[in-house]
């Protein structure tokens, strides 16, 4: 296949695509160095082993997203969405009754040979759930009043399921559906209310935990912020933790770092290349790497907000403030743990920090932004040339978006 029939197949923001192979090349470098030690703990020493694995998955992603773009239209994500949401919710309660403990990323459900987490298959789920209610509702205001109730349901026993085992992944969930609602025109005295409520039952549930019986990761979520507050008085009894590892490994790095795979911080955090990577980006590239990773994910957000501009209608509008928000909220929930801003939680850097499953899932929700781009550009093209008729092309559930 030469280049110019593979540009073909390579459709949607050419920027985005920019920002993906950037992306990539950080985290080949950075998960290479950062899993050295974890090399000759489990592999014998064979370092190449987890960059191999970790390219191994990255172009499995690039596969998926060639294969959304190409041969599924984005409405079949509006078809599937009820029954994505069902099954995650049955994969999630599978996920506690007999899924195994995870690196402090919640539980790990295995089918046969596959392993992966649930709580990165419900991310999807309720994207695509959320951005089919939201969009079907758009004329009717008692009806979309009525699609933000189920919302709010669903999206709370999925929530409080997920948090069992993963309390940060059930509020970067409910976050995104929250940005949703307000890009869906729920209006917002609604949403505000429900933020309240949350934070008062996440408050309550704090306060409380010490009476209440040790249930999923409930004490650990206390644990976690009373570290936070009181690190150093507590540094002394508990010796170095992640978190102290990682400021550090920012220490360290300093203006320029010290230089690629020269990280020493990765050899004694158990979770170096995951969790805290962003950590080990700026001991070894410093503070430029640390200005630029943030600025690639700026830089995506810039261009999936264009996209999202250029929607003329509501299911991809709303499927693309979904895949964007979710990607952006976890970069930076992930770099405010690095940097010790908020209280230590599991969630890795998308794209960037090492996985399995997890990353096809990443890149299946890079896929949604680029085929909302690609059709986008597609369907304005085709109007330029007079061949656009939406009244013939839309799907029954879909509608225009208004433009006033």
């Amino acid at each position: 296949m030469d280049t110019g029939e593979l540009k073909k197949y390579i459709k949607g923001d050419k920027i985005i695509w920019a920002v993906l192979i950037a992306l990539s090349c950080i985290s080949l470098l950075v998960v290479y160095s950062s899993t050295g030690a974890l090399a000759y703990r489990q592999e014998g020493g064979n370092t190449s082993h987890y960059i191999l694995r970790q390219l191994m998955f990255q172009i499995a992603g690039y596969g998926a997203i060639l294969i959304m773009l190409n041969y599924l239209p984005v409405r079949l994500y509006n078809r599937i969405a009820n029954g994505t949401f069902f099954f995650a919710i049955i994969v999630v309660f599978a996920g506690l009754l007999i899924g195994r403990g995870g690196e402090a990323t919640g539980r790990t459900l295995s089918i046969g040979p596959v392993s992966f987490q649930p709580a990165e298959f419900a991310k999807v789920a309720i994207i695509l759930w959320v951005a089919r209610l939201l969009a079907n509702s758009q004329k009717d205001e008692r009806l979309l009043n009525i699609s933000a109730l189920k919302i709010i349901l669903g999206t709370g026993i999925i929530c409080a399921l997920i948090s069992m085992a993963n309390f940060s992944s059930a509020v970067l969930l409910f976050g995104t559906t929250l940005v949703m609602m307000f890009v869906g025109r729920v209006h917002w005295k609604f949403l505000v209310s429900v933020l309240v409520a949350g934070l008062g039952i996440v408050v309550l549930i704090y306060f409380l935990a010490p009476l209440l019986p040790n249930i999923g990761r409930l004490q650990t979520v206390r644990n976690r912020i009373d570290r936070h507050i009181h690190g150093g008085e507590k540094l002394s009894e508990k010796g170095l933790t992640q978190d102290d590892f990682a400021m550090i490994a920012i220490h360290r790095g300093g203006i320029t770092g010290v230089g690629a795979g020269k990280s020493k911080i990765s050899n004694f955090m158990p979770a170096a290349y995951n969790d805290f990577i962003y950590s080990i980006v700026i001991e070894e590239y410093g503070l430029i790497g640390g200005i630029i990773v943030p600025l690639l994910y700026l830089i995506f957000l810039t261009r999936g907000g264009i996209t999202i501009r250029k929607c003329s209608r509501t299911f991809p509008t709303f499927l693309a403030t979904g895949a964007v928000t979710i990607i952006i909220l976890q970069a930076i929930i992930n770099m405010a743990v690095s940097s010790g801003a908020i209280p230590v939680t599991g969630q890795p850097l998308p794209w960037i920090s090492w996985g399995g499953t997890s990353q096809l899932f990443t890149a299946f929700t890079f896929g949604l932004i680029l085929s909302v781009s690609s059709e986008t550009d597609e369907e304005s093209q085709a109007e330029v040339e007079n061949n656009f008729n939406p009244d013939g092309v839309l799907p029954d559930e879909d509608i225009l978006l208004s433009k006033n």
